[in-house]
């Protein structure tokens, strides 16, 4: 019998209601399978430990975390914290340290969800978008020179490495050559002339390798046109870690909202945890109320689960979602319904049951 092994950072404002959920979906497939077993491990890392600690995770974290076979974060932020501590010091520290350089974050049109494109239907927006997850803009390189003089300047320094720009395309090539599935590289080389154009070059060379898979090259602003106009033209897309982030926001709110936006970091290798997550925020204004639509955070479970090597779980998990999402018996106030955070877990599950 398989045994996972999960670590659970539920972190912020509405994490841990959002992770309950998923942790209720994935330990009752778990029984209802038979074939594997679940088991998680809680740690209070986030900014209310860092409030307490002056640190957002011990650190010996990731030594703690390297036994487990996956990360499971709920959400990290609140008030009083910066952001850029609370998004450095445990999301971006993970993410480097476990070298989860894939992120792979689907942008889908499930069916019922709600959709703010006219005439748009499912299978219209059915994309994957691989983001490089370790370096690119937010690699955190620079410099702040003369600091509270009329000379204060900062430098902000991208990074791109032959190492890590080849390896996050040529997951993107194999992934759409296994699927069957057109690529697509976004990127801005009229105007980043030298991390851009050496993105471009990359994508182009190792092209040549993979002559059967259909390809075009996109500039990020006429990307973000597409997304929007016409986002059937998208299937699998690669960009680097900024234009990553803000588009699949972009495909977020096409496909449902935040609610709705899972997200994978990937150690490929498995030479580390890998971490699952929904994208949105930590919302603490919301915390506690049971408002808040823990699906992504559910979805997220699908995504571990293939990473599992349990795929027809991950695919049972979204066709449940779509029925939940249909029936919109039980579904949370974003989604126009009435139900308590709490019950969507339990919802999943009774019509996985249904089968």
């Amino acid at each position: 019998m398989k045994r996972f092994n999960v670590a659970v950072i539920a972190g912020d404002g509405i994490g841990p209601e959002v992770i309950a959920e998923g942790k209720k979906v994935f330990s009752g497939i778990a029984q209802m399978d038979g074939n594997f077993t679940v088991t998680f491990e809680d740690f209070p890392w986030g900014c209310e430990y860092y409030l307490k600690t002056g640190e957002m995770m011990p650190a010996d974290g990731l030594d703690t975390l390297r036994i487990f076979d996956a990360v499971y974060l709920g959400a990290v932020g609140y008030p009083g914290v910066p952001d850029h501590v609370s998004l450095g010091d445990l999301l971006l520290r993970i993410r480097r340290g476990f070298d989860q350089y894939i992120n792979l974050r689907p942008v889908k049109l499930l069916r019922g969800a709600p959709c703010p494109l006219a005439g748009t239907e499912p299978g219209d927006i059915d994309m994957i978008v691989v983001r490089e997850n370790t370096e690119g803009e937010y690699a955190n390189v620079g410099a702040h020179l003369y600091p509270d003089t009329e000379r204060e300047t900062i430098l902000q320094t991208g990074v791109f490495s032959r190492y890590g720009c080849e390896r996050v395309i040529r997951y993107a090539y194999e992934l759409a050559r296994r699927e069957k599935r057109t690529l697509t590289s976004i990127s801005k080389g009229n105007a980043l002339r030298y991390s851009m154009v050496f993105w471009d070059r990359i994508f182009a060379e190792i092209g040549k390798e993979y002559p059967d898979v259909e390809t075009q090259t996109l500039l990020v602003d006429a990307a973000s046109m597409f997304f929007v106009k016409d986002p059937k033209r998208f299937e699998v897309v690669v960009t680097s870690n900024l234009f990553g982030d803000i588009l699949t926001d972009l495909g977020a709110a096409i496909t449902g909202g935040m609610g709705l936006a899972a997200g994978a970091n990937l150690n490929p290798e498995r030479q580390f945890p890998s971490m699952f997550e929904p994208i949105h925020g930590s919302a603490p204004d919301i915390a506690g109320q049971g408002l808040v639509n823990p699906l992504a955070a559910i979805w997220s479970v699908s995504q571990m689960l293939d990473f599992f090597g349990e795929p027809l779980w991950g695919e049972r998990i979204l066709s449940a979602i779509e029925i939940l999402l249909t029936e919109h018996r039980m579904v949370t106030s974003d989604l126009g319904g009435t139900a308590h955070t709490s019950d969507i877990g339990a919802a999943v599950l009774e019509i996985l049951a249904r089968a």
